[in-house]
């Protein structure tokens, strides 16, 4: 037996609508944007005698419109089409509105009329002849009552029909406004930028609230403050010049350095229309401006690779044989001046190779050597070596303010960063004078300044110190010591600024702040030697570490009293180490490339193999979600 389809859901509720919307003792429509009706209960219908096929959904307001009009709904008329044409121009432009008509027959409706959200409009239509006959009766029966009162009373009936109309259309209104108002801030709160209007006073008016985003530290709900209340005095000093530009009615667009923070901000400042107040749009471009930096100084640095590869051989040869020349020299029995002469020659011939070695550093790559370091020590030990080279009555102070506990740095580079440094002060300085350096935690940061009490840096020193082979030293620098101070602070994920203290020159170096946490590693690797490699690896950064060589294993130690972190392959030989994830926090390795959508899946960091120690104790020291 045959059974007929069950009755969807939507079907129900459009019969449900109909059923309301026929209970309604108003005539009602409602037409779409297309002109097309969409929904019309049966008073409609039975209001303007229409036919049926008037009345079903998409049925064109067109066909409706002449047909009233052929029947002398609205009047008599020469022209019906030109009236059909100018009653559809109006629905297509169309506005709200609340309108008295007496019909053909003699009836009176009152016509109310609301735009949608959504496009076309909805239009109900009230039979008001009873009331229009009640007011004549009244008018013809209350001669004591004088013309002006009744005047009055029919004018202010009328009046009130159209308020009730108008105050309908109003709250739609309201609704629609406050609708888009509610998707307009949630948008706004999306954007990765902070979004706001100040007046002329300085103050916000509007805020997207993203401001502790772009500018750590802020308050996010400003609206009410003025600029310096929501971004500290210094850095409403930096604005307000622009801000004063831009009321003036000049765009701006510009950059500044968050001083507590450190970060790049972009911002943008545009006049609103009425010239009361300014738009604003910041944006945090720290990691554009690094790595346009970066490609600008990897761009010389090439170029300077370029200059020395093709000669830097021959070179060495040339002086491996004036070395030997030189040396044998030196062993013979020669006058005094001619001696003295050997001698600098060959000290000159060792600076040539010395010269060599660092083209080399600058020009070959270098990964980081992060190791457990205690740097007060190390900078101790730093002043010791610096001190007999400085100029007689030039004095090294240091000012060290670290709390306890060791870092993860690369010491190496380190100590050559600040040598450098220390050096280049003391050449820029006429004795006697001083030379600090300083190291303090800001933050997430390690902030390492060199300053000296010398004539500070030229403006062109400031544009271009950090270029290969850039030198103020006429003719006695070799030009690579701020380019290579540069390098290995960008190398390990620091920054490098240049600038004018009161006293002389300042070289801020910025470095992350990495302290060592010595924790109980469960470590996953089904391979054997790629299991003890990277074993030694933890134990030289002075972890503990528990082997498993299967994720069964693996399983059956991860509620070890004490287990801080798991390290483990993706794929192991009896399934994937991703199934680990848990209350432990998850570090896993592999060889999978990036993009991959097992790597997508790790709750933590990734480290790629073949695992490096610097990188091992970059991703247990701070993790992120992915590790190169």
């Amino acid at each position: 037996m045959h059974h007929p389809d069950p009755v969807t859901r939507a079907e129900i509720r459009a019969d449900l609508t109909r059923s309301g919307l026929n209970l309604i003792g108003q005539a009602l429509s409602i037409f779409d944007a297309d002109l097309r009706l969409a929904v019309a209960n049966r008073q409609y219908q039975t209001m303007f005698d229409l036919p049926d096929d008037l009345t079903l959904p998409g049925s064109h307001f067109e066909d409706t419109i002449r047909f009233l009009a052929r029947r002398g709904e609205y009047g008599p008329t020469e022209d019906p089409e030109q009236a059909v044409a100018l009653r559809v121009a109006q629905a297509r432009t169309f506005q709200p509105h609340y309108f008295e008509r007496e019909r053909a027959d003699g009836r009176w409706v009152a016509v109310e009329g609301a735009p949608l959200s959504q496009g076309g409009w909805v239009t109900v239509y009230t039979d008001i002849t009873d009331i229009k006959r009640q007011e004549a009766l009244l008018r013809a029966r209350s001669d004591a009552l004088s013309e002006q009162v009744l005047l009055n009373a029919e004018r202010l009936a009328a009046a009130n029909r159209k308020l009730a109309a108008t105050n309908a259309a109003l709250s739609e209104a309201q609704r629609i406004l406050t609708r888009t108002e509610a998707r307009t801030r949630q948008v706004t709160e999306m954007v990765p930028a902070h979004i706001a209007h100040m007046d002329a006073q300085f103050r916000y008016t509007f805020s997207n609230r993203r401001l502790p985003v772009i500018f750590p530290g802020a308050e996010g709900d400003i609206v009410g403050l003025t600029l310096e209340q929501a971004l500290g005095a210094a850095t409403a000093r930096t604005l307000h010049p622009f801000m004063e530009r831009a009321l003036a009615g000049d765009p701006q667009v510009f950059e500044i350095t968050h001083p507590t923070s450190g970060r790049r901000i972009r911002i943008a400042l545009t006049p609103d229309r009425d010239g009361q107040g300014v738009y604003i749009l910041s944006t945090d471009v720290s990691a554009e401006v690094q790595s346009r930096e970066a490609l600008a100084h990897a761009a010389r640095r090439n170029l300077a690779a370029q200059l020395t590869s093709g000669m830097a051989h021959d070179f060495g040869n040339l002086l491996t044989i004036i070395l030997g020349l030189q040396a044998r020299l030196a062993a013979r029995d020669l006058p005094p001046d001619a001696a003295e002469d050997v001698q600098a020659t060959l000290a000159a011939a060792r600076r040539g190779a010395s010269l060599l070695d660092r083209l080399a550093q600058i020009t070959g790559a270098r990964e980081p050597a992060l190791e457990p370091t205690d740097l007060p020590t190390l900078l101790s030990d730093l002043a010791v070596l610096a001190r007999p080279s400085l100029s007689e009555g030039t004095r090294l102070d240091l000012a060290l303010a670290l709390p306890p506990g060791q870092l993860l740095l690369d010491p190496g580079a380190l100590q050559d960063s600040a040598l450098n440094l220390i050096l280049n002060a003391n050449a820029a300085i006429t004795p006697p004078g001083v030379i600090t350096l300083k190291a303090r935690r800001s933050g997430d940061w390690l902030e390492l300044t060199v300053g000296d009490t010398g004539p500070g840096f030229t403006p062109e020193a400031l544009s271009r110190a950090t270029e290969p082979f850039f030198t103020t030293k006429k003719g006695q620098g070799s030009g690579l010591g701020l380019s290579m101070v540069y390098d290995q602070t960008k190398m390990v994920g620091g920054t490098m600024r240049l600038s004018n203290g009161p006293r002389g020159a300042q070289v801020m170096l910025r470095l992350p702040w990495r302290p060592v946490a010595r924790r109980m590693v469960l470590l996953v690797e089904d391979d054997d030697q790629i299991r003890a490699q990277v074993r030694d690896q933890l134990t030289g950064l002075g972890h503990a570490v528990i082997e498993a060589a299967s994720l069964a294993e693996a399983r059956a130690l991860t509620d070890l009293p004490g287990l801080e972190v798991i390290l483990s392959d993706i794929q192991l030989g009896d399934g994937l180490g991703l199934d680990l994830a848990g209350t432990v926090p998850l570090v896993m390795m592999t060889s999978l490339p990036p993009g991959d959508p097992l790597r997508a899946r790790a709750p933590g960091p990734v480290l790629t193999k073949p695992v490096t120690a610097p990188r091992l104790a970059a991703a247990l020291a701070a993790p992120a979600k992915e590790m190169p």
